[in-house]
């Protein structure tokens, strides 16, 4: 199974506060790819909402192109995007 980087790690403990929600949530990202950039897509589409996170999911598995565009990942300065929504690499 893959794994999220540390810096996604973090913007999911934020972005999802409740008590036990970053590992579920985590899991879930991770299941869907290897590709920080393609996690990172997902997590920020869903903006905080367990309903919305399942819905990015869905449609990762089904074009995660489509993923990237909705969270702004989908262009050439999407580094520096992932930069500025995670913090840098480290």
């Amino acid at each position: 199974m893959a794994s999220v980087s540390q810096r996604l790690q973090r913007r999911i403990e934020r972005d999802f506060p409740a008590p036990g929600s970053a590992p579920s949530v985590i899991g879930m990202v991770a299941a869907i790819s290897d590709s920080e950039r393609i996690q990172a897509g997902v997590v920020l589409c869903a903006r905080g909402d367990l309903h919305r996170l399942r819905d990015a999911c869905a449609l990762a598995e089904l074009d995660w192109r489509d993923v990237l565009m909705g969270a702004g990942l989908a262009h050439e300065d999407w580094p520096s995007r992932l930069d500025a929504e995670l913090g840098p690499t480290r």
